[in-house]
């Protein structure tokens, strides 16, 4: 927190241990500026994207966990700038007019003077001779804003890697988007996200690319190159998986339990309001044979509504409608009630999942954060999966939603529009409510005669051991019916990659049927040779538009490899790849305003709008 020179408050602190003391205070001179003050004054916006010390490598998934504390998380960006001076006695701020005005913004001002003390009246008219008395000084301040937290954890840059080396890649599949729903709020809100809050699978997860559906089996895999509009010399390698579409009504039956945070950080209309409209949207994406039940947790849990069956539609719906917030919260007891009311249903061959909606501001209680965990997964070993949907900001917790849905073999979103509930609950709901595939693995290998260098674009936090590939009893991904997947290399090639028959991309899958055995099936699927686009303009529009998804994550999540890149040239090549669709539509908006925040210039989103 930047805080005033000495010099400037000085004279202030002086007069009021006078006046304590009785006698009368000085009025004190103005002082120059210091020389820090006016470099403080002139000094320019932080570099946009400098990367911070220890990033272009991540650790694995298992050993940050391990690592970080409970509910930690790096400081985010806004915390290291320049935070706003502490307003200072009203009586600094009338003697160094133009010291206040380098430091302080009008708006701040005027707060500081509305919270000091009032100005004193003119004293009565006194004799010629006799000295005026100076106005006493005031020294009461306006209290400081209620500052929120947010908690997000940094998993670093993947490194890039030598082939010759390690030819292997080996992550789990996420279908996860909220990073990007959260980041797009801030930025249409006026401020760029924190670099942790960034998670690049997530941003290109988010979009949907129109990939062909499997002929056979549950996904089917598409492989496609071309050279990097970023990078001169370098080639983005796309790995797509395209989960299978399944028909509502052939659907498998599911068993939902709703376990919704009733305390007081969810009061907010974009939190508990919204949560219940989500909910009315998912109930009514349900068929008859499913079943609801609802729970809460505040400063105690309890139980709303047992679980009842979709022909009882009405009465699950008025459930919802009752629910309000209020209390403290206790997220590990309420986490336990869940289970109970979906073991009471669990059957198997159907989905059984807890939906949690919350802010993730949760006090545990007597229950540590591991603890919930190893609920979570005694749980998930049992058929019983777990999905977080996360609401609001300011105090929001997205590390803690995010660890509850992975190892809940869950989905993690994050609504902050009812738009987004609808794409969520109604629109892309069957993902969801119907897994085609469990524990997906993809490993991609990469010839070290065609290959120079690779990095995978994200999914830090995904990373799987290579020897752990064939490991069936590594926990990974899963898939609901419609998902897809995308992945992306930066990519050098060799020139022999170039000429025609070259395969320089193996990728193999590993995965589970969604019910039954838990022996796993291996696909294997070769880069065809003509899958390499001659230039970036001649590539596929969905290569190209994800390749704008990537550039754009990698800038705000100050990755190392991208500090050459520029967000004017992200929001060209996605106008040229968007599709008509309104999330893609939508995307362009939201570089183009990143783009002006980032400069500084927020009325450079109208300006450019018409371009």
């Amino acid at each position: 927190m930047r805080t005033l020179p000495f010099a400037v408050v000085a004279p202030s602190l002086v007069a009021a241990l006078l006046l304590g003391c009785g006698a009368s205070a000085p009025t004190p001179a103005a002082p120059e500026p210091s020389t820090s003050m006016r470099a403080a004054a002139a000094q320019p916006m932080q570099p946009e994207y400098d990367a911070p010390e220890g990033e272009g490598h991540a650790s694995p998934a298992h050993e940050k966990a391990e690592d970080a504390a409970p509910g930690a998380s790096p400081a985010a960006p806004e915390a290291a700038a320049p935070a706003p001076p502490a307003a200072p006695p009203p009586a600094a701020v009338a003697s160094a007019p133009s010291s206040r005005a380098a430091l302080t913004s009008k708006p701040e001002a005027r707060r500081a003077q509305a919270g000091g003390a009032p100005a004193p009246k003119k004293a009565p008219p006194q004799p010629v001779a006799a000295a005026p008395r100076p106005a006493p000084a005031p020294v009461a301040v306006a209290a400081p804003e209620p500052q929120g937290s947010e908690t997000y954890r940094d998993y670093g840059v993947n490194p890039v890697e030598d082939p010759a080396k390690d030819r292997l890649s080996t992550f789990a599949i996420d279908v996860d988007t909220a990073s990007y729903a959260i980041a797009r709020r801030k930025i249409l809100e006026g401020a760029l996200p924190p670099y942790q809050a960034v998670r690049a699978e997530e941003f290109l997860n988010y979009f949907d690319y129109g990939y062909a559906s499997p002929a056979t089996g549950p996904f089917a895999v598409h492989l496609a190159a071309a050279p990097s509009p970023f990078t001169v010399g370098h080639h983005l390698v796309r790995v797509a998986v395209q989960g299978k579409r399944v028909p509502v009504k052939d659907r498998t039956p599911v068993h939902l339990v709703y376990l919704v945070d009733t305390s007081g950080s969810m009061q907010s209309p974009d939190k508990i309001e919204l949560a219940k409209k989500s909910l009315r949207m998912l109930t009514e994406s349900l068929k008859p044979g499913d079943t609801v039940a609802l729970c809460t947790y505040a400063g105690s849990v309890r139980e709303v509504l047992a679980p009842t069956g979709l022909e009882s539609k009405g009465k699950i719906l008025a459930a919802i409608a009752d629910l309000t917030a209020g209390g403290s919260t206790a997220m590990a007891s309420g986490i336990d009630l869940a289970y109970n009311l979906a073991e009471r249903t669990l059957v198997k061959g159907h989905v059984n999942r807890v939906v949690v909606l919350s802010d993730g501001d949760a006090n545990v209680g007597p229950t540590s954060h591991d603890e919930i965990l190893k609920t979570i997964k005694r749980a998930r070993d049992k058929g019983i999966t777990l999905s977080t949907i996360g609401f609001g900001q300011g105090n929001y917790k997205d590390l803690m939603m995010e660890q509850l849905a992975n190892q809940g073999d869950g989905n993690y979103a994050y609504i902050d529009s009812e738009a987004q509930a609808r794409r969520v609950f109604s629109e892309q709901v069957g993902g969801m409510l119907q897994v085609i595939a469990r524990d997906v693995k993809i490993q991609v290998e990469f010839d070290p005669d065609l290959v120079k260098t690779y990095r995978l674009i994200g999914y830090e936090n995904r990373n799987v051991a290579d020897r752990d590939f064939r490991n069936d009893k590594v926990d990974a991904g899963e898939i609901g019916a419609g998902h897809s997947v995308t992945a992306l290399y930066d990519v050098e090639l060799k020139p022999s990659a170039l000429r025609g028959g070259a395969t320089p991309v193996v990728v193999r899958l590993r995965h589970k049927a969604p019910l039954g055995s838990n022996a796993a099936e291996e696909t294997v699927v070769r880069m065809a040779p003509g899958a390499i686009a001659p230039t970036f303009d001649a590539a596929p529009a969905d290569l190209r538009f994800a390749s704008a998804v990537a550039g754009f994550s990698e800038i705000l999540r100050h990755s190392p490899h991208a500090r050459s890149w520029r967000l004017s040239d992200v929001e060209k090549i996605a106008r040229g790849a968007a599709s008509s669709k309104g999330d893609q539509q939508e995307f362009i908006g939201v570089v183009r305003r990143a783009g002006a925040l980032a400069g500084g210039r927020t009325d450079a989103v109208v300006a450019k709008a018409a371009d």
